[in-house]
């Protein structure tokens, strides 16, 4: 079955978009766009809003203010049943029956979604999610990952235009998050939208496409590349056998350098305007002050060194 064609501008559009719970405030004035195809990431510490907006653009809790579009729909009440046919939401516990087996569940959830031609529907999300001869399998027998891939199954039911992802390698042994991981990308080249919450940042910076910083406020948004680069100036890490007996000597001054800090007993961190032009003096100061060089390499700053800078980690934990 040919996937029906999504309508023109982006997945997901959010303008100032708010939610207040009495004095508390979940999220406060979000402005984002998600683009159709794309693995988009939401980042932030627990209580930083992540799963309530979610729930917000799944029309599960109306917005205090602000406006948004999902799946090309105004997020209003009178279009909530309309936007629900056209995404999924999986959340962080798979919330499956656990006494029925792989396909009994399948089937009840079709009905519930008043999927049209189920058997196909079911037979097209088994194969999607390489689960094709275990439909009889129980729920309650299964490994974590597998209950995952399950939860994956039903989610694709209803051929979703963007899917809400929560958390959904939570809790994996690294080859089921790998196989979590396989899928999602999977879901990119099928053209499925993949709205991703997330507290592992290396899984973040290998699926997404771009990401966005959260805590209350959004705090930054963009392919992690970029971030990189916004916030962090170009550098050289330099790896000495031994400690440099005077590096202010050694290193101050030198062309295209402008500033560096010790790494460790034998390192050094080089800010640099342009890490090619720079190295060559680098290496001859150096050399000639009789260093034994063991390395200089381009620092590459990680995405989890832009969430820090970002977010005050003091915050992490707060309710």
């Amino acid at each position: 079955m040919a996937r029906v064609r999504p309508p023109p501008g982006p997945a997901i559009s959010a303008r100032r978009l708010t939610k207040r719970f009495a004095g508390r405030v979940a999220f406060d004035e979000l402005t984002f766009e998600v683009e159709r195809g794309e693995v988009f990431g939401f980042l932030g510490p627990n209580g930083a809003g992540k799963t309530t907006t979610v729930r917000t653009l799944g029309t599960l809790l109306a917005p205090t203010s602000g406006a948004a579009t999902v799946a090309g729909l105004p997020l209003t009440p009178a279009n909530g049943a309309r936007i629900r046919r056209r995404i999924a939401v999986l959340p962080e516990s798979p919330g499956l029956y656990l006494r029925l087996s792989v396909m009994e569940n399948l089937r009840c959830f079709a009905g519930l979604y008043e999927v049209p031609a189920p058997a196909a529907r079911i037979e097209r999300a088994l194969r999607a999610v390489d689960l094709t001869g275990r439909d009889r399998d129980i729920c309650g027998t299964l490994s974590k990952g597998l209950r995952q891939r399950v939860a994956l199954a039903r989610a694709l039911l209803a051929d979703p235009q963007v899917i809400f992802l929560d958390e959904p390698a939570s809790g994996l042994d690294p080859a089921a998050a790998r196989e979590v991981h396989d899928l999602i990308g999977g879901l990119r080249r099928d053209g499925v939208t993949v709205f991703l919450t997330t507290h592992r940042l290396e899984e973040a910076e290998r699926l997404c496409d771009r990401v966005a910083i959260l805590n209350t406020t959004l705090r930054a948004a963009g392919r992690p590349a970029e971030l990189r680069e916004r916030l962090f100036a170009p550098a050289l890490t330099v790896r000495t056998a031994v400690p440099l007996p005077d590096p202010g000597r050694v290193l101050s001054g030198l062309p295209g350098v402008e500033g560096w800090r010790q790494d460790g007993v034998a390192g050094y961190v080089l800010t640099v305007a342009d890490p090619a032009a720079a190295a060559p003096a680098l290496t001859r100061a150096l050399v000639a002050a009789g260093a034994d060089v063991l390395s200089i390499v381009p620092t590459r700053p990680t995405l989890e060194d832009v969430y820090f800078e970002l977010v005050d980690p003091g915050q992490a934990d707060r309710p």
